[in-house]
């Protein structure tokens, strides 16, 4: 009887030792913004832990960078940041607080999603006069799907050099992702087509990725510089403007002054279009396809 209860304490004992070694399997995933971190999720499936750390409707140039946040770079096997300098406000200080090796630049756990993306807008000169402009040119790329691809497949490649045992899984999770990209790549460009070439004004210069994709003009801003907030005189030659070229949609994101935008649409005839960079910003966008979906939908709604 002893024997017997015994040899059923140690099969439990087994067990759970076997539940607690699978769980600890998982790499641990820290991405700087929900962008990255949606799309980890899409690659890394079951075999991976994803953690964010900003907030998908704060502005991700002024993350509070909290105490917390040193502890789960601390922990993290893999991070994920832009490498355009998006996060340079907040990023560095947490990185040297947290002396992680395995997430230092060049290794991999270190995903710098801007890797091999030919960015936009690089500056010729740098001055102080020309507002919160970023050396390696503009970081808000992944709002457009081509280089979202890109994306996942660098995030597949580093969980399999850092978990191989899973390699496959995350290779058919990524083609995955990539196959379901380029199906709703189709179904958003019948839908944005009759409104090709049009021009949208939009707070903040963070959708020159999204225009060059599917077609857009966006070069005014109810921003003067980036990162200057609207001025009275600005918001006058904003109008005029806007006026003259018949614009008929505002692009505002959650953390923008909303009613900076309502009133430069009621002197202009314009509507406000809800608009976000990240998954979860917006109702019903958890995931990186279905925040695209939306930011598409409301955008032709507004246009028709």
């Amino acid at each position: 009887m002893k024997t017997e209860y015994l040899t059923k304490l140690a099969a439990v004992f087994g067990l759970c030792l076997t539940t607690t070694l699978t769980a600890q399997a998982k790499v641990n995933v820290v991405a700087t913004l929900p962008d990255y971190a949606a799309i980890a999720r899409e690659v890394g499936g079951d075999n991976v832990d994803v953690t964010v750390l900003a907030k998908p409707t704060e502005d991700p140039h002024f993350v509070d960078a909290r105490p917390s946040f040193v502890v789960k770079l601390r922990q993290a096997d893999m991070l994920i940041d832009g490498g355009a300098e998006l996060e340079i406000g907040w990023l560095p200080p947490l990185l040297q607080n947290a002396r992680n090796p395995k997430i230092a630049a060049g290794q991999p756990g270190r995903v710098e999603a801007s890797q091999g993306v030919r960015l936009m807008d690089v500056p010729a000169t740098l001055t102080r006069a020309a507002g919160d402009v970023h050396a390696m040119g503009n970081p808000h790329f992944m709002v457009d799907p081509i280089i979202a691809k890109a994306v996942a497949a660098h995030i597949a490649s580093s969980l399999a050099a850092i978990d191989p045992a899973h390699a496959a899984a995350f290779q058919t999770n990524e083609k995955q992702f990539e196959a379901t990209i380029n199906a709703k790549l189709q179904e958003w460009g019948a839908k944005l087509l009759p409104y090709r070439g049009q021009s949208l004004v939009a707070y903040h210069d963070s959708w020159v990725y999204f225009a060059h994709r599917f077609g857009f003009n966006i070069n005014i801003f109810l921003e003067p510089k980036p990162g200057i907030p609207p001025s009275p005189s600005h918001l006058a030659e904003v109008i005029a403007e806007m006026k003259a070229q018949k614009i008929k949609a505002i692009i505002v994101e959650p953390y923008h002054n909303r009613k900076i935008a309502e009133k430069v649409a009621e002197s202009t005839g314009a509507k406000v279009v809800e608009f976000a960079q990240f998954p979860g910003a917006l109702p019903d966008t958890d995931t990186y396809v279905k925040l695209i979906d939306s930011l598409v939908n409301h955008l032709t709604s507004a246009l028709k």
